[in-house]
């Protein structure tokens, strides 16, 4: 058995190597699954510098697809088990189009994101604390360090709604997993439901999930067949029709945005 020098990153049990991916076409990496909780991760990062040379890759064509979809289904979960008129923090919002498409749902939501340009939510990036709710799409994956990003983000909010894929069960070769992602070298971070079910027992959270993509982690109690039905598209727009969401923060926003240019003429 070959065995990584380098413990879990969830649970710090011995990690065993099971193959070696073409990252970015030219590098040769190592890929290491935990013998106890199956989380997958890499050897040692070197090669994040050209993996973030553009924070958005060219193959994340349905980029524009899950913000529409993830964002029906944030305002059903806020409205079900959060205050709706509180303030959100996307975490790692990219372009910020989900923050956009939130407040034009009359959502006070704000972006945080280190790596990408704030292209469609200026003027709303935020990174304070006490906000009612953060969620993290296509976050995970991407994560060096997991537990100690989740704690970074527990400081601005106790419940966290996020997306990744959890790996695939089955006889399914995991080198030809599609999520694996090793021609844009940012998937480095791969969990299992055990693994994120540690992360959130580390915690103290309360860990709810789809069994597949979307997944939650809180000091609240929620219903869980509630929830489970929230987290689907279908029934996430059938609630957004019965339950009204707050005023939109469009003419809001426009307007703030014209006085500030004015006042900088």
């Amino acid at each position: 058995m070959h065995l990584n020098n380098d413990k879990c990153k969830i649970c710090t049990c011995s990690s065993q190597y099971i193959f070696t991916a073409q990252v970015l076409k030219k590098h040769s990496v190592k890929y290491y699954k935990c013998t106890n909780c199956g989380f997958i991760q890499t050897e040692s990062e070197y090669w994040l510098v050209d993996a973030y040379s553009n924070a958005i890759t060219n193959q994340d064509i349905g980029l524009l697809y899950r913000n529409v979809i993830f964002s029906g289904i944030t305002q059903a979960i806020i409205k079900n088990s959060f205050n709706k008129n509180a303030s959100f923090l996307d975490f790692g919002g990219g372009y910020g189009v989900f923050v956009r498409l939130m407040r034009d749902q009359g959502f006070d939501f704000f972006r945080f994101d280190t790596y990408c340009e704030n292209v469609f939510a200026k003027g709303f990036d935020g990174n304070k604390n006490g906000y009612e709710l953060v969620t993290a799409f296509e976050v995970f994956e991407h994560l060096q360090n997991p537990l100690s990003e989740l704690k970074k983000m527990l400081s601005h909010s106790e419940s966290i709604l996020f997306s990744t894929e959890l790996q695939p069960t089955g006889t399914i070769d995991l080198i030809k997993w599609w999520y694996l992602m090793p021609e844009t070298g940012q998937h480095i971070a791969l969990y299992t439901k055990k693994s994120l079910e540690i992360m959130a027992k580390k915690c103290n959270l309360n860990f709810y999930t789809n069994n597949s993509s979307l997944h939650l982690f809180t000091k609240k109690k929620i219903n869980k067949k509630v929830l489970r039905l929230l987290f689907s598209s279908r029934y996430s727009k059938l609630y957004n029709t019965i339950f009204k969401n707050p005023e939109s923060l469009l003419l809001t926003d426009y307007n703030s945005l014209i006085a500030e240019n004015e006042n900088t003429i």
